[in-house]
């Protein structure tokens, strides 16, 4: 083997060893320390690793494995039950919300929910006022805050959060229009479009072992 080309292998292996190093270290971030930001957690992992190329930043995806391995490893025992509760609240405030036709989404949906997340909800609506005095009406405090989601690649738009809490846990209610029934926003893991489960997904999730096989089959036919 030509030197140059050893050299070649030797860069990539080293930089391979990095994005892991880097992704491994994020997702300790997130579950210690309740980041929820991917970019903000690999950049803080790399910056404690001392690690300053670039090209070592691991993607969101990478950065999610490591951090369901890191849950598996660390936190098998405790984990699945705060995954449970957040389900069943998800499904409770669902059945409250039904009216706006509400998508579970985020980490309680995808499995990596831990003591620091919140049930995520998409709920929709053409006048999101109508949410906010729905909620209110029912005594229900709020926090309202805007988000900026992208709708494709090149567009970005910024809708109404509500943020409260119930029973311990804390909502972070994401208020579409009715259009964006038919088109989730773009996720900000893999940049496709965000999944989502319906009321009955949910509860389909529910009713089915976790330490089953089925669970997992479920679980992706949930996530649409």
């Amino acid at each position: 083997m030509a030197r140059g080309q050893h050299h070649r292998i030797h860069a990539q292996d080293r930089l391979q060893r990095n994005r892991l190093r880097v992704a491994q270290e994020a997702a300790r971030l997130m579950s210690e320390h309740g980041i929820r930001d991917f970019h903000h957690a690999k950049v803080k992992a790399a910056e404690r690793l001392g690690i300053l190329d670039a090209q070592a930043l691991p993607r969101n995806n990478e950065i999610e494995d490591a951090l369901r391995e890191h849950q598996r490893i660390f936190h098998a025992e405790s984990q699945p039950q705060l995954l449970q509760e957040r389900r069943e609240a998800a499904a409770e405030a669902m059945r409250f919300l039904e009216r706006f036709e509400p998508r579970l989404v985020g980490a309680v949906l995808e499995g990596t929910a831990d003591a620091h997340s919140a049930v995520c909800l998409h709920v929709f609506s053409d006048t999101p006022e109508a949410v906010v005095l729905f909620l209110q009406e029912r005594g229900v405090p709020l926090t309202q805050q805007t988000r900026r989601l992208r709708i494709s690649r090149d567009e970005q738009s910024e809708y109404p959060v509500l943020l409260f809490a119930a029973d311990g846990l804390p909502f972070d209610i994401t208020v579409l229009p009715l259009d964006a029934l038919k088109q989730a926003p773009m996720d900000r893991i893999d940049e496709k479009p965000m999944k989502r489960a319906s009321l009955a997904a949910v509860e389909e999730l529910l009713a089915t072992d976790d330490n089953d096989d089925e669970f997992e089959r479920m679980l992706q036919s949930a996530l649409r």
